[in-house]
């Protein structure tokens, strides 16, 4: 949805920022397509999105590219996959909540999710 933000490269965080609050939360969200914030006692706010595919080895390409992006971008979300489906969320461990470079990585995923 936001080629700006998927344009953008993702900053490595060490603590030393304060998390989103509610309001960049929503303002950010706008950005992406059709991902979730949820909040758990563990992690905090994070982003969680769930991707359909035809079968296990489109899940598992997916995936895949997915691991490419994390790599590259050096910040690494929570995957689950399986037959036809994948899910993905993710969030700034060292602040234990959102941060920009989530929202970076959550639109660098829409990306590839849609070819």
């Amino acid at each position: 949805m936001s080629d700006d933000l998927a344009s953008k490269k993702c900053i490595p965080c060490e603590g030393n920022i304060p998390p989103f609050n509610a309001d960049e939360i929503h303002r950010y969200l706008k950005k992406v397509d059709g991902w979730e914030v949820l909040e758990d006692k563990i992690d905090g706010f994070h982003l969680i999105k769930n991707f359909k595919f035809d079968n296990f080895l489109k899940s598992q390409e997916f995936i895949n590219k997915v691991g490419v992006i994390a790599e590259e971008e050096g910040h690494h979300p929570d995957l689950w996959f399986g037959w036809g489906y994948a899910r993905i969320k993710i969030f700034t461990h060292a602040i234990k909540g959102l941060a920009e470079s989530d929202f970076i990585l959550a639109a660098k995923i829409d990306k590839i999710s849609n070819v």
